[in-house]
């Protein structure tokens, strides 16, 4: 029997505010993210019922390690030429003139409590993963329903948090593509249920859903992907347009 994906909330709403610098880009995504709102924020339920699920088809056939297979001197490789120079805070990569986007929780995907990175991305990646988002969100639908939102759990890390996270995860690379802003990690164990009343679904066919969602796009030629088993995540390091309409923004 497979677990039906149910999230708990706590009550309280978090506020979705930006900085000066993030209004600087928010015209040319929020046509992509769509109405950022504010979300509450999520306790993960560890034990839900294992009856009234309806099974999601999904075209996910092959295992998650051959279907993403992208070895990490690959993302690294397009990390250095698409991303910034590795900052120390992310306010630093605004005096190299190379803007950044700030990621927040919005309809189509949750941004988790990040203990070991920082919420930015280059507007390229943060396409990308609005792209995700909106594709799982629709698909969904199209296929009978739920309202889930898949989670992301790391985004920009500096030198320093790569240097504090080896020391809890030692399968950790010291060189990582999240120190460019190019890169982030998508959760295929938890997912958030914004309607508990919704179609219930488990989280084995959330999870190739997602699956499917992001082997298209990478099929397209934008983003690159590795299964990380052990951190349950899919590890995405997004691939700049050639002529990239994200690219042609001017920063103060």
């Amino acid at each position: 029997m497979y677990r039906c994906a149910i999230v708990c909330f706590l009550g309280a709403v978090l506020a979705c505010g930006c900085g000066r610098r993030d209004k600087e880009i928010s015209p040319l995504l929020s046509a992509i993210m769509n109405d950022s709102v504010s979300m509450a924020y999520d306790r993960p339920g560890d034990s839900v019922p294992d009856d009234g699920c309806v099974r999601l088809r999904t075209r996910t056939k092959l295992p998650l390690s051959k279907l993403f297979n992208d070895i990490n001197p690959q993302h690294i490789e397009v990390a250095r030429r698409d991303g910034i120079i590795p900052v120390d805070s992310p306010d630093k990569a605004w005096t190299q003139g190379r803007g950044l986007v700030k990621i927040e929780s919005n309809r189509y995907y949750f941004v988790d409590e990040l203990t070991h990175s920082y919420p930015y991305l280059k507007p390229h990646a943060a396409a990308l993963l609005a792209e995700i988002g909106r594709r799982f969100h629709d698909t969904l639908r199209a296929r009978g329903g739920g309202d889930y939102r898949p989670k992301v759990t790391s985004v920009l890390r500096t030198p320093l948090t790569v240097g504090r996270l080896r020391r809890v995860n030692r399968n950790a690379s010291q060189e990582s593509a999240h120190q460019y802003a190019t890169t982030f990690d998508l959760s295929y164990s938890k997912f958030i249920c914004d309607d508990a009343a919704s179609t219930r679904r488990t989280f084995e066919d959330l999870k190739n859903l997602l699956a499917e969602i992001v082997a298209d796009l990478r099929s397209e030629g934008r983003c690159l992907v590795k299964h990380e088993r052990k951190q349950a995540c899919f590890h995405i390091t997004s691939i700049a347009p050639a002529d990239s309409i994200f690219e042609n923004i001017q920063y103060e």
